[in-house]
């Protein structure tokens, strides 16, 4: 209401008494008014201070929740009770050794709290316990245009390559190793050479961290990849031997049979990191 109709609520002629009662209602009606617009003002003023505080208090927590660094290579205590276990501890690599030998090969190293292979030729890193049914966890970086794995059950024997008893949890880079242009299950996160990932877009492109879970129960395998699964098979099915039979590892009677063995780590000659590596039994 401008001031001009405001004002002339006060000088309406007294040509009946029911006007001015009228003028002096109609102005109680507008200070009600703008009295409720005020109070819904104010409302939504202190509301907009609230959501501002909750936004702040989470921009302030975030790089305290996000920061990955002071929870690398622990465990939670939640963890500890579920029955985890850690494979590496950020500092030393006394969980592994060398396939079909001892000690730790030339090319691995720990590098900023990762197991690093360097680029150039090497050999595979086992674990040193053996393990059945499981769940592992791990977070992988593969280089750009790299190419490794995980395997699980792996059966050492005199002059072999663990790969010959041991399936493959892929990983590489599906934009630039050649090996992924040979086919879909040669992408990562894949059943190596068998099982393509779905979807394929699930794993991060080289140079970013992926975290990855195995989980080997029996013969029932899934394949989890920054938490979608993308794979999930069951060994010894006539699906999986014809899969086997059409492929390369038909020349290794081992491959894939044990119910249990060493875990795997692949130098394929390309750079690659692991942390992050923890596991438990599953009963």
């Amino acid at each position: 209401m401008t001031f001009v109709r405001f004002r002339s609520l006060f000088s309406l002629r007294p040509a009946s008494h029911g006007r001015p009662r009228a003028a002096f209602r109609a102005c109680g009606l507008l200070f009600a008014a703008l009295g409720a617009q005020r109070r819904r003002t104010q409302a939504a003023f202190h509301a907009g201070l609230a959501a501002a505080a909750v936004v702040a208090a989470a921009v302030a927590l975030a790089p305290a929740v996000s920061g990955q660094a002071a929870t690398d290579n622990t465990l939670t205590a939640a963890e500890q009770s579920a029955g985890w276990q850690l494979l590496f501890d950020g500092k030393t690599i006394e969980k592994w050794r060398v396939n079909n030998g001892a000690g730790i090969p030339a090319n691995w190293s720990v590098a900023d709290g990762a197991i690093t292979a360097a680029k150039g030729p090497g050999s595979d890193l086992v674990s040193v316990d053996e393990f059945g049914d499981f769940e592992l966890a791990v977070d992988f970086k593969v280089a750009r245009n790299g190419n490794s794995g995980v395997f699980y059950r792996g059966v050492e024997a005199k002059g072999e390559p663990i790969y010959h008893s041991a399936p493959e949890f892929q990983v590489i880079d599906n934009d630039g190793h050649p090996d992924a242009k040979n086919g879909p299950d040669r992408f990562c996160g894949g059943n190596y050479a068998l099982d393509p990932p779905a979807p394929a877009s699930a794993c991060k492109p080289a140079g970013e961290w992926n975290s990855a879970r195995l989980v080997v129960k029996g013969a029932h395998v899934e394949h989890w990849l920054n938490g979608t699964k993308v794979v999930e098979y069951e060994l010894w099915s006539e699906k999986w031997k014809g899969q086997v039979a059409a492929s390369k590892f038909k020349a290794w009677p081992a491959y894939g049979m044990a119910r249990a063995g060493r875990l795997g780590l692949q130098a394929h000659g390309d750079e690659v990191a692991f942390k992050n590596l923890k596991i438990r039994t599953l009963k």
